[in-house]
């Protein structure tokens, strides 16, 4: 027999209807006769099929108690009665005992019969299917909950604070800060340069808080419009707007129970401030275009590169709203004013991206260290990252750091550098010490000789003619 095929099973006590059947259906199915129940129930239970055919009325085991017992031997099987009597209540005994696809009257139409049976093969072939996609599904589903604890550990474990680097003072103390305010429900305003790492810290506190087993949700404040930031935030009802075809959730209820970290908090309009300190306040919204209120429960952590003290004063920002975000800011410094940490930041950048890239790197050389170290770094642990980044992709596999892959503007800044021998006499090293005491200020300063001048104890005249005396340009820090 083919296995091609589909098993048939044909269950009648006259021999010449089986065999009719039989020569009806055998160029498409493999068959298989019996001419008893029992007879019947002893091929059910050696093999599989797809489709049975019984007759009604035959001597001890009727058609439908056949039928009935094939449901507990293979449920899946279709099931069709085959019957020459108008007998009502048989039918009905088909239906509720045998659970049967369809019944046929005899005598039949043999192309009637065949496309019945070919619709319970296609019928059989369908609930196979769904059985398999069942279980597929079923498999997929236990996979991305294991998948998703498997990221929650992990997500806890990237942003556990023993794995942010910082071991500088400034670092210490901002940890020591937050460690206060995690399992608060305060809000947060997370103040620094662009590129300090402000949304790290955001997700440090909510993933080390209570609220980890719900939603973080950042948004960037700064990189929508007003109209589409508000909706993105509150959500909005069917209609609000060209556009607003169903129903939408917003950011706020989305992250109900969670955190959510409003980025470039300054940014926002005057409207929009208000509404933000609705919920800062009551805990309420309303989608845009909606009339109820919903409540939710959700910390709200925000960020920002500007002086908002400023902002308020200037009528940029509400002074109210700006208070209800202020209850507990963090300033992180930056880069220039953590330099101890730079060194295990680069060993960090290295690792993440030699793996990324696929490049074994032996480490980085004493020079290129320093040149790295020492740069005034506008664009802080960003501007870092991408430089590393850009060295691996440059450096050769299993080579080391060397100076000359580090981008033009690194070795720009190293220009007025002198390198000091055993030869040099005191007044050299002295003149080194000063100079390198100086770029070092500068570059902290961002190029700034008021500042420079005032931390070294220095006459900004008597600043500018060191600058003159060793050839430094403040431009360059």
């Amino acid at each position: 027999m083919s296995n091609d095929k589909k098993n048939i099973l044909l269950v009648d006590d006259q021999v010449e209807i089986l065999n009719s059947l039989e020569r009806l259906l055998k160029d498409d199915y493999n068959i298989f006769k019996a001419s008893s129940g029992e007879g019947a129930l002893k091929f059910l239970d050696q093999t599989e099929f797809s489709v049975v055919l019984a007759d009604q009325r035959m001597p001890g085991m009727t058609g439908v108690e056949f039928l009935a017992k094939s449901l507990t031997m293979q449920p899946d099987i279709i099931r069709i009665l085959v019957t020459a009597y108008a007998d009502i209540q048989a039918s009905i005994d088909a239906v509720n005992k045998g659970q049967i696809f369809y019944y046929i009257s005899k005598p039949w139409e043999p192309d009637d019969l065949r496309l019945i049976v070919q619709r319970a093969i296609d019928h059989y072939e369908l609930k196979k299917k769904n059985v398999q996609l069942t279980k597929e599904l079923k498999r997929v589903n236990e996979q991305l909950q294991q998948e998703n604890i498997y990221l929650r550990q992990n997500i806890r474990e990237d942003y556990n604070f023993s794995t942010i680097i910082g071991h500088s003072p400034r670092m210490l103390e901002v940890f020591k800060l937050t460690q206060k305010v995690i399992d608060t429900p305060t809000t947060v305003l997370i103040l620094g340069e662009t590129g300090t790492g402000k949304e790290l810290m955001a997700r440090a506190i909510h993933f080390n808080s209570k609220r980890n087993d719900y939603n973080f949700i950042a948004q960037n404040c700064g990189a929508l419009p007003d109209s589409l930031l508000e909706s993105e935030l509150f959500g909005h009802v069917r209609g609000a707007f060209t556009g607003a075809v169903s129903d939408r959730k917003g950011i706020f209820e989305l992250a109900d129970k969670g955190s959510v970290f409003l980025d470039e908090i300054a940014d926002t309009s005057p409207a929009l401030q208000l509404r933000l300190l609705r919920i800062l306040q009551e805990g309420e919204l309303k989608p845009v275009g909606g009339t109820k209120t919903i409540t939710v429960d959700i910390r709200v952590i925000a960020a920002t590169n500007k002086n908002m003290e400023e902002e308020v004063r200037t009528g940029r920002f509400r002074e109210d709203l700006y208070y209800r975000l202020n209850v507990f800011p963090i300033n992180l410094p930056p880069l220039r004013e953590r330099r101890d940490d730079i060194p295990d930041l680069i060993d960090h950048f290295v690792h993440k991206y030699s793996r990324k890239i696929g490049k074994k790197i032996n480490g980085i050389e004493p020079e290129a260290l320093r040149m790295l170290t020492m740069a005034p770094y506008k664009g802080n642990i960003r501007e870092l990252e991408n430089e590393v980044e850009r060295i691996i992709t440059l450096a050769d596999d299993n080579s080391k750091i060397t100076p000359d892959l580090l981008s033009p503007r690194f070795h720009s800044l190293d220009d007025n550098k002198v390198i000091i021998t055993e030869s040099d006499s005191l007044k050299e090293r002295v003149e080194d010490l000063e100079k390198t005491m100086i770029l070092k200020t500068l570059t902290d300063t961002r190029g700034n000789i008021l500042r420079a001048a005032e931390i070294l104890h220095l006459s900004r005249a008597g600043l500018h003619k060191k600058l003159n005396r060793y050839k430094i340009n403040p431009k360059n820090m």
